[in-house]
């Protein structure tokens, strides 16, 4: 059984072999980020490092694995897709996230998306993402209950603490306020 890892691209190298395991898990560790990954059960299995404000994920198979990072970003808006979106909201641990879901054809979402974006340059402790709502979307778009667009969502350690619909931009910045400081 294979197991390939990489961090941000780059291949763990022999030199920085597996450590010796106390069961049937497999560990490896990468010293130049402090990034540990382990495989268990050869299963799938994810492992958030707040501290790193990365996140690995590893999919074992009897071929082969595939691990990928998530960095957090903050002071600009980061667009995200269904595969994309949990792992980057669990990556960013306790720090607050508002999420813009809006589509390419809305007016509305048209003219709050340059404000979002000067938002994320004022809040440089909290992230912000976009998911275009789009048919390859649906499903998360579904998932977290989305009817109009614009909908921000606001989460918190991992949870919807706040929802704003429409375009009102005072709405969403009362709303980001009241989340930060809680």
């Amino acid at each position: 059984m294979a197991l390939q890892v990489q961090v941000n691209q780059v291949p763990l190298k022999s030199s920085m072999a597996p450590v010796p395991a106390q069961s049937a898990s497999s560990s490896w560790r990468f010293n130049k980020q402090s990034v540990v990954c382990v495989a268990g059960d050869y299963g799938f299995s994810s492992r958030v490092l707040r501290n790193r404000g990365l996140s690995l994920r590893v999919k074992c198979s009897s071929s082969d694995a595939t691990v990928t990072t998530t960095t957090v970003t903050v002071g600009q808006v980061t667009e995200v897709c269904k595969d994309t979106f949990w792992p980057i909201v669990e990556a960013a641990g306790e720090k607050t996230v508002v999420v813009d879901m809006y589509t390419q054809w809305c007016g509305p979402c048209k003219v709050i998306a340059p404000k979002f974006q000067e938002l994320s340059k004022k809040y440089n402790d909290v992230v912000f993402l976009k998911l275009d709502c789009n048919q390859d979307n649906r499903p998360l778009a579904k998932e977290l209950g989305i009817k109009v667009v614009p909908t921000f969502k606001i989460l918190k350690n991992n949870k919807i603490v706040k929802e704003v619909t429409g375009a009102k931009l005072d709405d969403l910045v009362a709303a980001i306020e009241g989340v930060r400081s809680s």
